[in-house]
């Protein structure tokens, strides 16, 4: 089963190069991981218009989810929640559901004597406004609880742009969802490393290994390797395999017998190839 997945990420400081989206990458990776499908990566302002816009164009393609991250938080410039609010066409309201999860930390915080008493602001309610119809998800680590609505057949999914507390709630609440609609998918990868031959030579040998192994997919990415002393810096190139399976013998022999047929291909070009580490 495809489980297609689409992220969306909120915050102008991605977008003005402030901070290094690290979000996308943990998403895409841990969704994938699970055996979903990261069909598209988004991101937009701090902007209720532009939030609402990418949900609406997100859920015209109709994946099974959609995970925003960002701007939960109790300040002026969180603005996910209405951004998702007006996407949906949904009114907000504050989430009893939501709001005892928001007293809940504070009565902690309390009890930790971090703060000396409780008291429900605007501004920590508005971490519980949300649009109609929808669920709250446990925050482990932080204050803003995640949000996750039912759109037909598709779960808009709101998380925290704060990494601990996004991968924190991902953790506990997402991937199980991920997991059950995957059923037995899971990803598996391994890469080679390349030398002595230009990518541009590597094309036809790629495209023959793909169409000898279909199960599995294979990416070549070149990067620049620093060796002090030795050669100083040198291109080389990575083949990364990649392949969706229910059974863990099978996706390695077809990953293993792919990676073999590469490996011999290049050396028949006059290349070399060593084994790579995947994280």
């Amino acid at each position: 089963m495809n489980v297609k997945v689409e992220v969306i990420c909120i915050g102008n400081e991605l977008l003005i190069g402030k901070t290094l989206n690290t979000n996308a990458h943990w998403l895409a990776k841990r969704a994938t991981s699970s055996g979903a499908d990261v069909n598209r990566v988004t991101v937009v302002k701090d902007d209720i218009s532009e939030i609402a816009t990418a949900l609406r164009e997100a859920l015209c393609r109709r994946p099974r989810f959609i995970i925003t991250t960002g701007g939960l938080g109790p300040t002026f410039d969180d603005k996910t929640l209405e951004g998702i609010a007006r996407g949906l066409n949904r009114k907000l309201e504050v989430s009893s559901e939501a709001l005892k999860m928001v007293r809940e930390k504070y009565e902690t915080l309390l009890k930790q004597k971090k703060i000396d008493k409780i008291e429900m602001t605007p501004s920590r309610v508005k971490m519980a406004t949300f649009p109609r119809r929808t669920h709250a998800l446990h925050n482990p680590v932080g204050t803003a609880p995640g949000m996750v609505a039912d759109v037909k057949q598709t779960s808009v999914i709101a998380l925290p742009g704060v990494p601990p507390e996004m991968e924190a709630i991902f953790d506990e609440s997402v991937a199980p969802m991920l997991k059950k609609e995957a059923g037995e998918l899971a990803f598996f990868e391994a890469s080679i490393y390349v030398g002595g031959v230009m990518e541009s030579s590597l094309a036809p040998l790629i495209d023959k290994v793909m169409h000898d192994n279909p199960l599995v997919y294979l990416k070549s990415h070149v990067y620049t390797k620093s060796r002090p002393q030795v050669e100083g810096k040198k291109s080389h190139i990575e083949l990364h395999f990649s392949t969706t399976n229910e059974d863990f013998l099978t996706a390695k022999k077809s990953l293993n017998k792919a990676m073999a047929q590469m490996s011999e291909l290049v050396q028949e070009n006059g290349g070399t190839t060593s084994t790579a580490e995947t994280s």
